[in-house]
């Protein structure tokens, strides 16, 4: 296949009776990528195809003062596509809204997943954003649900979501046009979790993949194993007279923890805080979505709700498992928490979400140091990072890529510059044309 890296004019700005390398725009079918390049966040890919334009995610990177990805105008552009509801990926969207309603196309728990994150990330963030309530309410009165391998046409352009195992209702895309086939995968899991099912991989020959690169270079370990050891050492620090902290994710992880110490038959109290619990109620919607339903159900049966301040006190003075966002330790209930456990070697504080650098998480872990009162302090509870991701790692990468039917050209995304590249090799080994494209780029497939 010939690649050829147009200006982004010619995508979003050319008139359709314009000749581009002696070819007319209703031609061609061609990949812009408008954020998520050389690193995680604020994921942002364009397709067009003849007289259509499709928005593949639009998210934000967060750490820190809210950014976002390269803009194209809304009167452009015809839809849009989320693959699942983290704000890297999601967090953007409301901006197509501010001045034209288009449609907005995902899973159902994506779709309630969104409203529970980025209302929750309005609240934060506001005075930093270009939308308000009213353009995300609008956002949700135009979106439609789609369910796994429901097959959707606009025009020329057919797309179809598959399950990424990655987080409730995540899902890759498959676009059909031109006579070509486009996977972008988004965020994959490759293996089963107490949650969800693994990747459903596509088998028919395609003609360019996108893929997420966020772990091209290390392995997570193998999860029973890891599961065995994570609710052994819970077990030991409340038998030896102290409680654990798991700061995580409110949207996959905190649910995830929960049906992993069900599962072992962990037999003392666990309590659930902040917007874990109302992401929760999100999972019972959809249960049907999830793996294993009964577990998941018998998990949330056993657990504690935290309703309030009164509540949180109380359990300070229980040996119990707390677990409570935010995941790096950035902000909600968690925090509290770690400020009142950290002061105890009886205590532990239990990592189970990826720690960016810098971040308070990051910082507990690498110098076991938190601010407590004010100050900087060392901590006495035991700290340990248990690796629960939900994306898939370097070996499952290899055999994705290897398991290719096609000739497709590669597209790594989503991971730092050195992991993009390494993705790229992996490719390249295995005779596929590979790139790591850059914010602004666009390709011809």
């Amino acid at each position: 296949m010939n690649v050829k890296i147009l200006n982004i004019e010619l995508l979003y700005f050319c008139k359709f009776e314009s000749d581009i390398l002696g070819k007319r725009c209703l031609e061609f079918l061609k990949i812009a990528f408008l954020g998520g390049t050389h690193a995680v966040g604020k994921s942002a890919i364009a397709i067009k195809a003849g007289d259509v334009t499709a928005i593949l995610d639009y998210g934000v990177a967060v750490n820190g003062v809210p950014s976002f990805p390269m803009h194209i105008s809304p009167k452009t552009v015809d839809f849009v596509i989320v693959t699942h509801a983290h704000l890297d990926h999601s967090g953007a969207v409301p901006l197509f809204y501010v001045s034209k309603p288009i449609p907005l196309y995902a899973t159902a728990p994506t779709i309630d997943l969104m409203k529970l994150l980025i209302k929750d990330f309005i609240r934060l963030s506001g005075y930093y954003l270009p939308y308000e309530y009213l353009d995300i309410n609008t956002m949700f009165e135009y979106s439609r649900a789609l369910k796994y391998g429901e097959k959707f046409s606009i025009k020329n352009l057919q797309f179809t979501l598959l399950n990424a195992g990655h987080i409730l209702g995540s899902a890759q895309v498959l676009i059909e046009a031109e006579g070509k086939r486009i996977l972008y995968t988004g965020d994959i899991n490759d293996v089963d979790t107490c949650l969800l099912e693994k990747i459903s991989k596509y088998q028919d020959p395609l003609d360019a993949v996108i893929i997420e690169s966020t772990y091209a270079d290390e392995d997570h370990p193998e999860r029973t194993r890891l599961e065995k050891e994570f609710v052994e050492s819970v077990t030991n620090v409340i038998e030896g007279g102290g409680s654990v902290l798991i700061p995580a994710f409110s949207v996959g992880r905190s649910q995830e923890i929960l049906t992993v110490l069900s599962k072992w038959n962990f037999p003392y109290p666990i309590a659930v805080d902040g917007m874990a619990i109302d992401a929760t109620q999100t999972f019972l919607k959809y249960i049907d979505w999830l793996r294993d339903p009964e577990l998941f159900k018998k998990a949330v049966e056993r657990a504690n709700w935290v309703s309030g301040w009164r509540d949180r006190r109380l359990l300070l003075k229980k040996r119990c498992v707390i677990i409570a966002p935010a995941g790096m330790l950035k902000g909600g209930t968690a925090v509290f928490y770690a400020e009142k456990l950290a002061k105890s070697s009886n205590n532990a504080i239990y990592l189970v979400s990826y720690q960016i650098p810098g971040t308070p998480g990051s910082e507990l872990l690498e110098k076991g140091r938190f601010v407590i009162g004010g100050k900087v302090r060392k901590v006495k509870a035991e700290v340990k990072r248990f690796d629960f991701s939900s994306h898939i790692g370097v070996s499952g990468l290899k055999k994705f890529l290897s398991e290719l039917k096609g000739s497709p050209v590669i597209y790594a995304v989503h991971g730092e510059s050195e992991k993009c590249q390494m993705l790229c090799k992996y490719a390249r080994d295995l005779g596929f044309e590979a790139q790591a494209p850059k914010i602004g780029d666009v390709y011809e497939v």
